[in-house]
């Protein structure tokens, strides 16, 4: 279903993009994870027909992307990195809009709201949803018109870990009934518990590819989280982890004994604490559940989370942000 052979692009003497060879069968879900901005954007815009080759060719349904515009948007799903929904329309009238395009009939609208778990939003602008609620109705329009393969971009931005988990068994079915599925996305847990192999990229070109299936997962080792220090790496046992922060792209671990900062990201640090009682409370912050000893609601829509301990050099106790939508997902998974 996608086939990319000796696939280059050059642009002002630069490589951007080299693959000698990337195929996704029907019912498989291919990642591709490792491309730097300008060559996932490169990448993106060659899937998608914006721009032609230097030299190879890619396949897409057996359609050239550059070529075979109009079949391509009939055939292909693509998904971006942003929505791209019209924000003063509803998600029921969003789909019920591109049923019309499709030319389907609008019952398909009723069946991709309950499949993307939206049903109770349907009179809801989409202007008012909650960030991954929005995420999981551009994923609906995406496979709304049924379409023999997927291009997703970054599928999981914004995603709560119910949020994440829907989509990731709405993607399982659509592999299930035949669809060839792209991922175009950061290397994370998310990809690895959906994708059955995963391509790395280095500087836009094809480093290796493994096997989820095929790691191992020494669940029942001890393990811990590095740190770049001056002159040395700190090794953090988890379980001191109060929370850790993501500003201005880096990334701090608030410990038992004071500030750490690390060189992962906050996306790299939630898969590999996943195992370990974390909870993404907002876009920027990774909490310890067990560290938690409050909640807090200010009102309808605003929440706080209240942790052991105090801030550092101060008798001030720790408050941590919450989303609406992690708040209602803290709920389900302490049920209070």
């Amino acid at each position: 279903m996608i086939e990319v052979t000796q696939l280059q692009k050059v642009v002002d003497q630069n490589t951007l993009i080299d693959i000698p060879a990337l195929n996704v069968a029907a019912g498989e879900i291919t990642a591709v994870a490792g491309l730097s901005t300008i060559h996932k954007e490169t990448f993106i815009q060659l899937l998608t027909g914006q721009t032609a080759p230097t030299a190879g060719q890619i396949r897409l349904a057996g359609l050239v992307p550059h070529i075979d515009r109009a079949l391509f948007a009939q055939k292909v799903g693509f998904l971006p990195a942003e929505n791209g929904l019209y924000d003063r329309l509803t998600t029921r009238q969003n789909l019920e809009f591109y049923c019309r395009l499709y030319g389907l009939p609008l019952a398909r609208a009723t069946e991709l709201l309950a499949f993307v778990g939206l049903q109770d939003q349907e009179r809801v602008r989409v202007q008012h949803l909650a960030p991954d609620l929005a995420r999981r109705l551009a994923l609906g329009r995406t496979i709304l018109h049924q379409p023999q393969l997927l291009i997703l971009v970054d599928p999981f931005k914004n995603s709560s870990p119910s949020s994440a988990e829907l989509m990731t068994n709405v993607l399982h079915q659509q592999a299930a009934d035949g669809t060839a599925i792209l991922l175009i996305a950061d290397e994370s847990a998310a990809l690895t518990a959906i994708a059955q192999t995963i391509i790395i990229m280095n500087q836009g070109r094809l480093s290796h590819s493994y096997h989820p299936s095929d790691q191992p997962t020494p669940s029942n080792l001890p393990f811990k989280i590095p740190a770049r220090l001056e002159g040395k790496v700190a090794l953090v046992n988890p379980a001191d982890i109060l929370y850790a922060t993501s500003d201005d792209g880096r990334t701090n671990l608030y410990t038992t004994n004071g500030l750490i900062p690390t060189h992962l990201t906050l996306t790299e640090l939630e898969g590999r604490l996943a195992r370990s009682g974390f909870f993404r409370a907002h876009r920027s912050y990774l909490v310890n559940l067990q560290h938690i000893k409050e909640v807090i609601s200010y009102t309808r829509d605003s929440y706080t989370l209240i942790l052991d301990g105090h801030q550092a050099d101060t008798a001030e106790p720790i408050e941590i942000p919450l989303s609406k939508s992690a708040a209602r997902d803290l709920r389900d998974m302490l049920d209070f």
